[in-house]
């Protein structure tokens, strides 16, 4: 006798729902919020739970996928990109057995109609819970801390007075490749405990096909061991088209169908019964995984089911609570503290260097200035990181000297470009590591180049994959060709711009192998000036004069050529035009080259006072909040600086608020703040800037916050400055920014300055902030540093620690002496 499936009910949303407000909560600071009956986000809210090899993205309404080794090209089950539907594509659904309704655990279309769903996001972990009648139900996401398995932790609580008779199902389409058509060469089967038939272990789904460089791969879904262990009561299938009706709608079939093999619309669906007493609890938990082969991914399910869900949450919450709490602070802006405490360290890394994901981008590829710009924020919390990142971009560097601009793992296909910034962020973070450890041995590293056809001449970049070059060299021999790549100059005598330098929208700028570069001429003074007493040492001495000589010709372009009368132009074209000059109708100012003139020191005082003036005045957006890349937005500029143009006026590169160039200006107000300490009005700058870029600042503004709409918790990688869209979030998650903005914090707000054996501070406080506090630990030594507002004596009464000392401002301490726990108080001058 055949049963009719069971529709799973769509749920119509409002019209207009109101958006969600959430908080944060706890000592981790774990961002709450509610969802359903008429609340939600404008867009999703997601996690990015990873570890370094595995990972997946979670939103409030149970959209996500997981990939294991390659965010793009290794994906288990399919990242959708979709801020309107948001569709699952990995599913979890509860049946009343009594009354046949079914409906989703998550508050996707097919939840539960007029219930309100509570969601929690936090390090490593996020939770939904809701309330259907009596039965209360919590999920729990998270990904093991070392291993390719993730867990899906279910509780059902039967708050009534009666049995609860209930069916857990779950449901993982599989993709297991990088798009739709890879599904076509998966096969898919049970995996049983022996002999055969005794009881079924989980689901099986390997991908045979080899060509995408994940041949073998098998992923699994199964059961933890808090599942009722009852062969008998597990049904499941294989084939998705099990779930869909004949009009296409989703639907639960009473029986699964238990169908494996190829051929099949894969999926991983796993269904059981379960019998709750009236006052009873019980977890059932599914767990995901992938290993290289079958038999790998059978040893791995086996292992998986030996860890409790309590055990792997804990586990994996202790690991990022072991790096966040290298640095922390509290400060009187709890927000702040927020976000520098936990959510920006932790966006760095999930997200950027182990995801390599977020929700508007799965890119999986490693981007070579990106990933080394994400690591130089660990130098202090986990400067191993930043060296492994070191050697491995060393890795992708061709033996001319230039670099992949970006390339997939494992394989290593990527692109090779005429971009001229690139292959020069692998000596800047090579400086900032030696500045901060003192590790030089890493300089004597050998690394292997590569080797590969040059890009066709008239073509902007060449895809392939090249091969490695038996020639090896040193990490310094590898930064050294970077710089020796880089010296070539134009008419004005600053650098080429080539394909593009920082920002890749400019690619039409020195298309032509003429234009020129005035942001990269001050990226690449802060970098010889550190690297020319490391030739020195090597007693390289015709490297030493030739970029000595380099470097004079730079500063003088740039004091000269560069400067426009109040600002610092941007560029010049092929044809020697300005780009960025008080003269022209479009991008009369650009934020980076203002804010670089700063932090490389390389030009007067005056000067850099009157850049940052000159970004206030033209690019600060104070009303909105907004500091603006550039302005006005280019539209109709002829030249043609590039695709940027492309761009409509004031989204992401093209005059929006690209938060990268926000935290340099924040970056470079302090500088300039710290050269005039009676200007109140420069000392509150740099904090004002932080809470233009923050997303939990942004969030919470009375103005602001509703046109946002992204995430409060993460960084977005651009903000809209121009109508209709103005302060309008953009892409969130995978963006850099945040590596910078908890530097930012650290290193201008509170002025922390961190070498390899010492320490000192140059604070920036807002003048309404007392006292701020930060607390440094790393290797069992806990130091803490408390800079409160007033004379020496009266600071350290207000301390109230029975053994604090006197740190003076700018006055240098080894901390490697210090014992395992101490404090110290800055005073501050009283503002006035």
């Amino acid at each position: 006798l055949s049963v009719a499936p069971e529709p799973v009910p769509l749920r119509l949303a409002e019209a207009e729902a109101s958006p969600s407000q959430g908080r944060f909560t706890g000592p981790r600071s774990d961002f709450a919020f509610e969802v359903g009956a008429g609340l939600a986000p404008s867009r999703p809210w997601t996690n990015v739970l990873a570890n370094p090899g595995f990972g997946a993205l979670v939103s409030e309404s149970g959209g996500g996928n997981t990939w294991a080794l390659n965010s793009r090209l290794n994906q288990l089950t399919a990242w959708a990109n979709d801020p309107v539907a948001d569709p699952p594509s990995e599913w979890f659904l509860l049946q009343d057995r009594r009354t046949r309704e079914v409906w989703s655990l998550t508050p996707s279309a097919w939840g539960t109609d007029a219930t309100r769903y509570q969601v929690v996001h936090a390090q490593g972990l996020t939770t939904i819970r809701h309330q259907r009648g009596d039965l209360a139900v919590s999920v729990s996401w998270c990904v093991d801390a070392d291993s390719a398995v993730k867990q899906v932790r279910i509780r059902l609580e039967n708050l009534g007075a009666g049995k609860a008779h209930l069916r857990v199902i779950g449901l993982m389409e599989w993709m297991m490749g990088e798009k739709r058509s890879d599904r076509a060469t998966l096969r898919c089967k049970p995996y049983y405990v022996s002999p055969p038939g005794a009881g079924l272990i989980g689901l099986l789904c390997t991908q045979t096909e080899a060509a995408g460089g994940f041949g073998g791969g098998t992923a699994f879904f199964c059961e933890s061991r808090e599942g009722v262990d009852d062969p008998e009561g597990l049904d499941w299938t294989c084939d998705r088209r099990a779930f869909f009706g004949a009009q296409g709608q989703l639907v639960l079939p009473q029986r699964l169908g238990q169908r494996g093999g190829q051929g099949l619309d894969p999926c991983a669906a796993l269904s059981r019964p379960v019998t709750l007493r009236a006052g009873a609890t019980l977890e059932q938990v599914f767990l995901l995984g992938y290993a290289p082969d079958a038999d790998a991914a059978r040893s791995l399910m086996r292992q998986a089911r030996q860890t409790t869900a309590p055990e792997r949450e804990r586990a994996t919450q202790a690991r990022w609570d072991g790096l966040l709490g290298a640095t922390q602070v509290s400060t009187p802006d709890p927000l702040l503290d927020a976000m520098v405490n936990r959510w920006l360290l932790y966006q760095t890394v999930s997200s950027r260097l182990w995801a390599k994901a977020g929700f508007y981008q799965a890119g999986g590829a490693t981007g070579y200035r990106d990933q080394l710009q994400d690591a130089m924020a660990l130098v202090w919390a986990r400067p191993a990181l930043l060296r492994d990142q070191i050697v491995l971009c060393a890795s992708r560097q061709f033996e001319e000297g230039d670099v992949q601009h970006w390339w997939h793992a494992p394989g290593g296909a990527g692109v090779r470009t005429h971009f001229s910034d690139d292959l020069l962020w692998l000596p800047y973070a090579t400086s900032h590591y030696l500045q901060a450890t003192g590790d030089t041995a890493l300089l004597n590293q050998p690394v292997a180049f590569l080797e590969g056809p040059p890009v066709p001449e008239g073509a902007e970049d060449r895809y392939d994959t090249p091969a490695v070059s038996p020639l090896q060299a040193s990490v310094y021999e590898h930064g050294a060709r970077a710089i020796d790549h880089s010296l070539r100059v134009g008419a004005h005598g600053l650098p080429l711009m080539g394909g593009g330098d920082w920002n890749d929208g400019m690619n039409r700028v020195g298309s032509e192998g003429r234009g020129e570069s005035v942001w990269l001429a001050w990226f690449l003074c802060s970098i010889v000036t550190d690297w020319l007493p490391l030739a020195q040492a090597r007693g390289e001495l015709e490297r030493v004069q030739r970029w000595d000589a380099a470097l004079m010709g730079w500063r003088l372009a740039l004091n000269t050529a560069a400067w426009d009368g109040a600002w610092f132009k941007r560029a010049f074209f092929d044809d020697g035009s300005p780009l960025g000059s008080d003269g022209q109708p479009e991008a009369r100012i650009d934020l980076i080259a203002q804010a670089w003139a700063v932090l490389s020191g390389q030009t007067p005082p005056e000067r850099q006072r009157l850049a940052m003036d000159a970004v206030e005045a033209h690019l600060v957006d104070a009303e909105q909040g907004l500091i603006r890349l550039l302005e006005p937005p280019l539209q109709h500029a002829s030249p043609s600086a590039g695709y940027i143009q492309a761009y409509p006026p004031g989204v992401r590169e093209n005059g929006g608020q690209y938060a990268h160039a926000g935290v340099w200006a924040l970056m470079a107000a302090a500088q300039v703040a710290l050269g005039e300490p009676g200007d109140i009005h420069a000392r509150n700058t740099p904090y004002r800037y932080f809470t233009c870029l923050s997303p939990a600042h942004r969030a919470a503004h009375p103005r602001w916050g509703a046109a946002y709409g992204v995430e409060p918790y993460a960084m977005a990688a651009d903000v809209y400055s121009a109508p209709p869209y103005t302060g309008r979030g953009g892409w969130s998650w995978y963006t850099g920014a945040a590596g910078w903005l908890h530097r930012a914090a650290l290193e201008s707000l509170l002025g922390l300055h961190l070498k390899a054996d010492e320490l000192w501070f140059t604070p920036c406080l807002p003048a309404h902030w007392p006292r701020a506090e930060l607390t440094l630990q790393r290797e069992g030594r806990a130091m803490r540093f408390v800079l409160v507002r007033g004379e020496p004596v009266s600071a350290l009464a207000a301390c109230a620690e029975p053994h604090a000392q006197l740190l003076q401002v700018a006055e240098r301490l080894r901390w490697t002496e210090l014992p395992q726990h101490c404090c110290f108080v800055v005073p501050l001058p009283t503002a006035r």
